[in-house]
């Protein structure tokens, strides 16, 4: 097992630098410079996620303050496997995980952030998005199903909230699960191929395939324009499920450690009480 990268350089790798020039094309989905050793991915996400719970739980006790964690990417990147992943040894009491699908018509009655605001994580919380607001610059606007000049303010609108949303003391890691048209082909096919997998496909997912060039387009859009200082893009190469795991965990870990949650200090003192 070779030396494990730090945080700090997978974050580095993987970010989109704000306001800089941007493609898709720079990112390779199947990128190995870490991790390259899949049982040694497998053994990273394991150990941070482990680390993670310990953290959370010192983020949870001091109440001051929370993490959200946005999770964005093509049919068949892994966001539900690398939530599994990376969150699986901290414990429900402080992680809150929300998925977005299609809006309801209750929705669909407000702007289109009142769903999102919602489920903000609340202070000592990590929140975990699974699809995010950018659903609003990237299917809306492939599908066309908002004007392209409201789709437009969107971006500024998005920086603006999360910027309100870093203000009042929630930090924010956003990824995007870059995988290659080859390997999500694989995957749907094993998704038809493998009984126990055959839930998870939608003939609307081949649909979806055909407008991967209009899709690729609108995600170097939305992360060109909304990677901020105060809440950064990283894209994470997703073609390998472990090593997509372990980049993940190992950004999630370091966010978290610089946030530097400390157990709060009640003031008790064991000599002051008497338990019978």
């Amino acid at each position: 097992m070779g030396e494990r990268p730090s945080s700090k350089d997978c974050a580095k790798a993987c970010r989109v630098d704000p306001g800089a020039p941007f493609s898709l094309k720079d990112f390779d989905p199947d990128d190995r410079r870490f991790f390259e050793d899949e049982d040694d991915a497998k053994d990273s996400w394991r150990d941070d996620s482990e680390e993670i719970d310990k953290l959370q739980d010192k983020l949870f006790a001091e109440g001051k303050r929370a993490l959200l964690i946005v999770l964005q990417g093509i049919d068949c990147a892994g966001k539900g496997g690398t939530i599994r992943r990376v969150f699986n040894a901290t414990g429900p009491r402080g992680v809150r995980v929300a998925a977005f699908g299609k809006p309801t018509d209750r929705e669909l009655s407000h702007d289109y952030l009142w769903r999102v605001h919602q489920v903000v994580p609340p202070r000592g919380f990590i929140g975990v998005f699974d699809r995010s607001h950018y659903e609003d610059v990237l299917i809306v606007k492939v599908r066309e199903l908002a004007p392209a000049d409201a789709v437009e303010k969107r971006y500024d609108q998005i920086n603006a909230f999360e910027k309100h949303l870093v203000e009042n003391d929630v930090a924010i890691v956003k990824f995007m699960l870059h995988m290659s048209k080859e390997e999500q082909a694989r995957r749907l096919q094993d998704r038809l191929d493998t009984p126990k997998k055959r839930w998870k496909f939608n003939p609307s997912d081949l649909e979806e395939r055909k407008l991967w060039d209009d899709y690729a387009a609108a995600y170097e859009e939305a992360l060109q324009r909304c990677s901020t200082k105060h809440a950064p893009w990283h894209v994470v190469p997703s073609d390998n499920k472990e090593r997509r795991s372990a980049i993940v965990a190992r950004i999630v870990r370091g966010a978290l450690e610089d946030m530097d949650p400390k157990y709060p200090d009640t003031g008790y003192k064991p000599e002051d009480y008497v338990i019978s």
